[in-house]
């Protein structure tokens, strides 16, 4: 899934009122998907790919998607 990579992103409002990015995946075999990212899973995104704006992550790797979404889910580990 290495050819997977950000085709659109939107921001939008969560249940909550806050806001979160919608990313567009497209995958080599041309499926779509939409994942949605926390405020802060998606400020990690737009580090991690050195964008200061949302349209700057287009054309990003799936990969990078996935790094965030796995450091904002681990933020809540707790050392024991």
């Amino acid at each position: 899934m290495t050819d997977a990579s950000i085709q659109k992103v939107r921001v939008a409002a969560a249940h909550d009122g806050a806001a979160e990015l919608i990313v567009t995946i497209v995958y080599g075999n041309g499926a779509v998907s939409e994942i949605a990212l926390d405020g802060h899973a998606g400020a990690l995104l737009m580090e991690n790919c050195s964008a200061t704006d949302p349209e700057e992550l287009v054309g990003q790797p799936w990969t990078r998607v996935k790094q965030a979404l796995a450091t904002s889910y681990n933020r809540y580990k707790l050392d024991t």
